[in-house]
Parts: C-alpha cells; structure tokens; sequence
C-alpha cells in the first residue's frame, strides 16, 4: 500500500506536540528517522555531542513505538547510507508516499537538502512551523521589516508585552525591563563557596548502547563521554528543570558571568540542549521561573536575567537566523583571515582562562556562555581567526549546539562578523577583564596587567593590537568609540611595543 504521508523526524525536533504529527493517520501515515553519519562528520564533532544527539532519538524512536505510531528507524552501523541524500530516497523508493512531512529544521543546510531531495524525488514537500518557539518566523520578519539597527532589547520588550510575562499590566514588574546591571557579579576571592551540583542522569540501556557506538564509529572525534549526565528524555528534562530552579537560579542572576577554576557549571541551568532538542518546551521553563520569583522563592534580578535568555536572546538568534541565511554564514566585516590554533582541539596552551575553558569543554561539550563569548571567542576575535572556522568549532564541541542558535551568537555576538546586526559593538576586552570575573590569572603565568613584556597576556596585548587595527572603523563609532579614544593615551613607542607582542603571539600559535 502507497504511504500517504512520510513524516520526517529530525535530531533536533523531539516532541510528541509538534506540528509534524497534526493530522497523523496510523493507518496511512509513517515516520522516519535515521542516523546518519555525515551528520556527525560534516563538523567534527565532540563525542557527547554525537552521543546526546543519537541517545535522545533513541529514546523518542521507543516512545513512538510505545504509542504504536507506525516508524522507519536507520541506526548507526546498520544501514549503508552516509547522508540524507541516499536515505530518504531509498524509503522514498520503497514507500511511494504521497507527500513529505518535515517541521522548519534547525539549519538551512538541511532544508535545503531535504528540498532537493523532494525535487529528485517528485514529491510533495511541506515544511511546517516550529511550535515549539513563542514567535513563528512570519511574525519575527514583521517585526523586523523597517528596522534599520533591529536590537535585542526592542524585541525582548516586545515579547514580554506579546506573553505577558514579568508584566504588571503595561508595565514591567518591579518598574525595569531589565536588571542587567545587577547581574554581572564576580565571586571576589573567597569564590563561589559550595555550589549544589546540577542533577545528573546515570546513563541507561540506551545510552550504554550509544555511547559504545559513538566509540566505535567516531573513535578520532573530539571529546570525551566519560561525564556524559545529560537528560536525555521530557521527563529527565522536567527533572532538570525543577532542580535548577529550586537550588540555583536563586544565585543564577548575580554570578551568570562570573568564572572560576574546576567549576564547570556554577549556577547555570544545563538545559539549552534538553531545550534545542525540544525535550522541553521554553513555555514551560519560563513558567517555573517566573512562578518561582512570584513565590519568593528567587529575587526578581535571577528571574527576569534568566527570562531574558530564553524570550529574548533565544527567540531573537532563531530569526536572525532565518531572516538573513544563507549569506550569513559567508559574512566578515572585520575582514579576519587567521587560522584556528591548534589548542581548541587540545587545550594545551599556557593560557590558564583558555586551558580550563577548552579542557572543560572536552571534558563536558559545555562551557556557559560568559566562558563562550569572553574567553574563547574574545581570543579567535582579537587574534582575528576566520569566522567560519570558529563557528565551526563551536559548531562540533557543544552538545547544545544547533545552527540557528550557534551560527548568529558566534559570527554576530563573539566575532562581529556581520557588521553590528546581532550586537551593536565588538565584544572586546583585555586580560584585566577575565581576571575581574575569575580566578584564573592567578594561575596563569601571564600578566594581564601588561601589554608588550615579555609575559604580558595575549589578551591583553592582542586587545591593544585590535583597537590600534580598527581604529578608523569604531574611533566614532556611538557604543564604542570611548574605548577606542583611549589609543589616545599610547605613545608611538608603546603602540611599536605592543605590536612586536602580538605579532610575536601570533608567530608562536
């Protein structure tokens, strides 16, 4: 019998109230999934990134079947096909469905190979929207049309008053939009003290199995699966959540942005990835949080900083995203043509902040995002790497990485790479910075202090180099020209100092 319709299920779109399933006929109707090698190899990707990925279809494949729902599964090292192309023509081939099911997927490489496939194929291809998020794409172009300088905090705003939440009538509660300025604490030098431990989850059957196969098949990929804990099912997400809002979200909002060594997760809440993979819907986790400052239970600051992540920062990225691919990922305003080091694979660098932030991330594909956009992409943006190889970095390394979430915050937020549509200015900052937030220069052998000595820190030096190499750019520019009209203050002789430093620093990567 002729399939009426094949409804593809991706990685990323774990969720039994997608729009995938409106109108599913058992009788009629099939899914298909499949893992797929090329999936894992067209970024190298870190081991529990592959492992959270694959466990987590895993588990959704046995809930559907639980459900009786009719499906076509491809595991690893069962089927010989590398990529989507092969695949989806064969089940094409055998089924003759009558039409092609996909929700909007989380990168335009997909989209538009499942597109051409339907093409090859002659069949019927509808892409459904993703309910998953809280503004459909339609609306997000509306609100962006006739913006020339579209900003984060206009959109938040907007959705705050859209959703209602943190919203007393018209206006804000507690009289603020926003409390950044209480939210960027560091630890001074007692530290963070003791910290509950985020929940884990023991890996299961189906994990066991996976993470052999990820051995097995990707064996020379990055990363290490020892420490893999991640909720890989709605119910261990649900768990996640509930724990995260009870024993750190409290302290989340004033040390979000703080560092400090051997501690990996601090008050963050672990849970983009469960989010990415729609093992939990945004709706759901805002909820608990503003329940929990509603309760007294966490102070508005920790709240609304948190909210702010996910209604604003996370639902802006996804439309940049979409409006402005494909030509975004080829974008490089600062014309950056440097090559990746070697130590972002390795984390041998004498560079204490980078080797506890790539270890970490080797360790865990986790770093949060003060450690994302401050350490590692602070270092490839005043070194001046070639955008696209960072982003294809922390494409691979981190488990909550999907293209519509990494792709704006890494080439727009961390390297400026798209001239101030994501931010308005660069992110940059010396090694004075990373040592008021942590703890790390006091174990690293550079000063961060100093900009041309001998021992002075590559972020420091490499910051003095880039405000002296895009001088002409931002010197007027309206966010950031007082940083660079502090060039002013440098003498002929520092500024030749300064650049034998980081012309050195850049000899010896």
């Amino acid at each position: 019998m002729r399939l009426r319709r094949l409804v593809i299920i991706l990685g990323d779109q774990l969720n039994l109230a997608s729009a995938a399933f409106d109108g599913f006929d058992p009788e009629h109707d099939q899914v298909w999934m499949a893992e797929l090698p090329e999936e894992s190899t067209q970024v190298w990707s870190h081991k529990a990134r592959i492992t959270y990925f694959l466990s987590a279809m895993r588990h959704f494949a046995e809930t559907l079947e639980a459900r009786a729902i009719p499906l076509r599964y491809l595991r690893l090292g069962e089927h010989p096909y590398p990529g989507f192309d092969a695949a989806l023509l064969a089940q094409i081939a055998s089924t003759r469905p009558e039409q092609l099911i996909v929700v909007q997927p989380g990168d335009y490489r997909t989209l538009k190979t499942l597109r051409q496939i339907a093409d090859q194929a002659g069949v019927p291809f509808e892409v459904r929207p993703d309910r998953h998020f809280l503004i459909d794409l339609d609306d997000f172009g509306t609100w962006m049309a006739g913006r020339k300088a579209p900003r984060l905090e206009h959109f938040y705003r907007a959705m705050r008053k859209q959703t209602g939440l943190l919203m007393d009538g018209k206006d804000p509660v507690g009289g603020s939009w926003n409390f950044d300025q209480q939210n960027r604490k560091p630890f001074g030098r007692a530290g963070p003290g003791m910290i509950p431990e985020p929940l884990g989850f023991a890996a299961d059957e189906i994990t066991r199995a996976v993470i052999n196969d990820v051995g097995h098949h990707f064996s020379d990929h990055p990363g290490s699966t020892a420490h893999f804990d991640w909720p890989v099912t709605p119910e261990q997400a649900a768990a996640a959540l509930e724990d995260f809002v009870r024993h750190r979200l409290p302290a989340f909002g004033p040390f979000q942005d703080a560092l400090w060594t051997g501690e990996p997760f601090l008050y963050h809440s672990r849970l983009a990835a469960a989010m990415n993979l729609k093992l939990i819907s945004p709706r759901v986790v805002l909820d608990a949080t503003v329940a929990a400052g509603a309760r007294g239970d966490a102070p508005l600051a920790s709240v609304e900083g948190f909210v702010r992540q996910i209604l604003g920062w996370r639902e802006y990225v996804r439309g940049l995203y979409w409006t402005r691919m494909p030509d975004y990922l080829d974008w490089n305003h600062l014309d950056a043509q440097a090559a990746l080091p070697a130590f972002y694979w390795t984390g041998d660098t004498d560079m204490h902040c980078l080797a506890q932030t790539i270890r970490q991330t080797l360790d865990y594909g986790y770093a949060h995002h003060i450690q994302r956009l401050m350490v590692t992409g602070l270092f490839a943006l005043l070194l001046g790497v070639e955008p696209r190889q960072v982003h294809a970095w922390y494409l691979a390394v981190y488990v909550d990485a999907v293209e519509w979430v990494e792709l704006p915050n890494v080439l727009g937020m961390s390297q400026f790479a798209d001239g101030g549509l994501m931010a308005s200015k660069p992110y940059v900052a010396s090694g004075k910075y990373i040592q008021r937030m942590s703890n790390y220069c006091a174990s690293c052998p550079f000063d961060p202090a100093d900009a041309s000595g001998e021992m002075a820190c590559p972020f420091t030096a490499l910051y003095w180099d880039f405000l002296m190499r895009h001088e002409e750019r931002f010197r007027n520019h309206p966010r950031a020209g007082m940083q660079w009209r502090h060039l002013d203050r440098l003498q002929d002789e520092q500024r030749s100092r300064i650049r034998s430093r980081a012309e050195a620093i850049r000899r010896h990567l």
